[in-house]
């Protein structure tokens, strides 16, 4: 009897602090229930990189390098503090094409040197817009650099450095806020690059949704409690190709032109404690903004194509913007997992009602070929059915494995020694502001892919939260497209990585994370991924010198303007130069449009407004040319203008770096 009794306090004690736990927990989670305010700043900075001789990331083109600026590339952050549970959290909207996995790794680094444990992969969300049109070469896996001939450690410096200041610039101006939220279709400008492939979903599936594109924009705005507006965020599906394959200047293409047109409402300066507009990436995997059938375009044509795309993104989200009325309430929190993409055993729940694998990573045959946006070699749809037909005496059992299925293999990057050419350990995030929930997920996910994932987490949370999707986010490793689209193997379906049940995988991974969140416990932290950055390898030669003809000074000019122009005219002038890499002008400009106002030359436009163009080419052996546009707007008031055009050109005897400047003529605008 004694030991039933010493048993039965210890169990009763057992209960009294199982309770005592269960209330306070719940008492935490119930003094943020309904709180509406949050401490909120914003910060954006820099990271476009070198403007000439980088190879581009996106289409894979080994002859696509940088050769000059239409618009600057931007990190956006946002730091979300909750002041009733004292979590933060860090959102991050860079005009990149990817976040690769070491510049989450070293943004983090760089911020725990700072603020120790502020900071780390749980609570730091870094997402791409998908630009094409950046320069590449940051990183750590050796797939993504191929066609850019190597590592830049100078680009990858230029990206980390620039988020890390964003970040920081948000975090020193936070203030009260209150986050409040609306939703919008905006039909008409994304289409489906592989509508034979969306097909394949069940009938019964794709009859809940109106298209095969989500044409749904979610946004949130942040107002300081003192009436100010700090900034905001919308999420909406649609690739960065706006610009094309033939295209050489740095560009955000359309996403970057939508902030660029809300930010300039705004009065945006790009200083610190200035309005930040951050138009973010969703379920793009297949979503194009060219009509099928037609490739975006370089030049005049290209411009019209990111205009034709970003405009109506910027309308809807002024629209909704204006609009929002529906207050975000709650805490802040976050869930954060490393999964070995390449070993996931997953339950018949989210199958075909059998247990499944995930592969070694690998790339299809079809992969290879592009897309209408940007072809490659050969054609999409090559599949173990078909792989004879299209290359003859090619059979699929040298190509592929068992676990890859219809998947004709043209690379298997995650077998590549001594590092695989692609990560395996992959990032996944959740993380929670109020009542909103961002899906954090390192690939490009087709549009019934994102649909699956969004409708997993929503259906594990309390009624009343709204799910968004970061795609492209803390790291990047190809595609995921549905197993329904894998099997048709066309671009999307090559690309998926990790084989046919990836989406599978992250349903089920994204649902434990879910659970998690909502019962408030931790998660593994997983494995560690790679750290390759002292393992690079850079084919690229830098500046050696700069040179120019003998009788000319860096900054004379060799073509000038005329005398008279219009509104609506496009004038250019062009100068003898220094290469844009000895100095990348970071948070300044390689151009100046000057209006001649009360005795002095006033900078009206830089090289990040849209109207302007800097435009670099090599001539001879280290010359450069330098060609500046105006594509002079109708509203532009008439007066005197000029253009200046601000360079550094390197000493071949001493090495060092020096400034110029270089003017045109004066030129009146009537």
């Amino acid at each position: 009897m004694t030991v039933l009794r010493y048993r039965s306090k210890r169990c009763l004690l057992s209960i009294a602090l199982t309770l005592t736990f269960f209330s306070s927990t719940a008492f935490a989670v119930n003094k943020c229930e309904d709180n509406n305010t949050f401490n909120v700043g914003a910060g954006i900075y820099d990271v476009t990189g070198p403007a000439a001789e980088e190879g581009m990331m996106g289409y894979g083109m080994i002859q696509q390098k940088t050769a000059g600026i239409l618009q600057r590339l931007w990190a956006r952050a946002f730091v979300i503090e909750s002041p009733c549970n004292s979590k933060r959290v860090v959102f991050v909207n860079a005009d990149l094409g990817q976040v690769f996995q070491g510049i989450k790794e070293h943004v983090v680094m760089k911020l725990r040197e700072k603020y120790g444990d502020r900071y780390s992969d749980s609570n730091v969300l870094i997402t791409a817009t998908h630009t094409h049109s950046g320069p590449g070469g940051f990183s750590t896996y050796a797939f993504y650099n191929l066609t850019t001939l190597g590592f830049s450690r100078e680009n990858f410096d230029a990206i980390v450095n620039g988020i890390v200041t964003a970040i920081e610039r948000a975090q020193n101006n936070m203030a009260k806020a209150h986050i409040r939220i609306a939703k919008g279709s905006l039909p008409g400008i994304s289409y489906n690059r592989s509508p034979q492939s969306y097909l394949l979903n069940p009938q019964q599936e794709r009859a809940r949704y109106q298209g095969d594109t989500d044409t749904e924009m979610t946004l949130i705005r942040f107002d300081g409690v003192d009436g100010k507006s700090i900034g905001t965020i919308n999420w909406f599906p649609i690739h960065g190709v706006s610009m094309n394959n033939k295209n050489h200047l740095i560009s955000s293409d359309n996403k970057g032109y939508a902030e660029y047109l809300f930010e300039k409402d705004f009065g945006s300066d790009k200083s610190p404690g200035t309005f930040v507009a951050a138009f973010a990436q969703a379920n793009a995997g297949d979503v194009s903004p060219n009509p099928y059938g037609h490739e975006g375009g370089e030049g005049l044509q290209g411009l019209l194509a990111i205009e034709k795309a970003g405009k109506p993104q910027y309308e809807k989200a002024k629209q909704l913007f204006h609009a929002a009325g529906e207050q975000i309430t709650g805490d802040v929190d976050y869930r954060h997992t490393f999964v070995a993409m390449d070993k996931v055993s997953i339950v018949p729940q989210y199958t075909n009602g059998k247990p499944q694998t995930t592969c070694t990573a690998a790339i299809g045959v079809s992969m290879l070929a592009g897309t209408q946006d940007g072809e490659g070699v050969g054609k999409q749809g090559i599949s173990c059915e078909n792989i004879g037909n299209v290359i003859p005496g090619l059979a699929c059992e040298l190509t592929t494995t068992a676990c890859q299925g219809v998947k004709p293999i043209a690379v298997q990057t995650g077998a590549m020694k001594p590092y695989p050419w692609t990560p395996n350990v992959l990032p996944l995030q959740m993380i929670k502001i109020g009542n909103l929930v961002i899906v954090a997920a390192p690939f490009e996910l087709t549009t019934m892919t994102g649909r699956r994932i969004r409708e997993t987490v929503a259906q594990q949370l309390p009624v009343g939260h709204h799910v968004v999707l970061s795609a492209l986010s803390n790291a990047y490793a190809g595609y995921v497209a549905t197993y329904e689209e894998y099997q048709l193997q066309r671009y999307e379906g090559a690309s998926t990585h990790f084989g046919p049940w990836t989406q599978a995988a992250l349903q089920q991974e994204f649902a434990k994370l879910t659970r998690a969140l909502v019962a408030h416990v931790p998660v593994d932290a997983g494995p560690q991924p790679l750290d390759l950055l002292d393992s690079q390898t850079n084919l690229q030669t830098g500046v050696v010198f700069d040179d120019k003809p003998v009788s000319k000074s860096f900054g004379d000019v060799s073509g000038d303007v005329k005398s008279i122009y219009h509104p609506g005219d496009t004038v250019q002038a062009i100068f003898w130069g220094g290469h844009p890499k000895n100095n990348y002008h970071t948070q300044d400009t390689f151009l100046a449009i000057e209006r001649y106002e009360n005795g002095q030359w006033k900078t009206i436009k830089k090289d990040d407004d849209w109207d302007t163009e800097y435009h670099w080419e090599r001539s001879g052996i280290a010359n450069s040319l330098i060609t500046i546009v105006w594509r002079i707007p109708k509203e532009t008031p008439k007066g005197v203008y000029r253009i200046a055009h601000y360079g550094d050109w390197k000493s071949g005897w001493s090495g060092k770096v020096y400034p110029y400047i270089g003017h045109s003529s004066a030129f009146t605008v009537s």
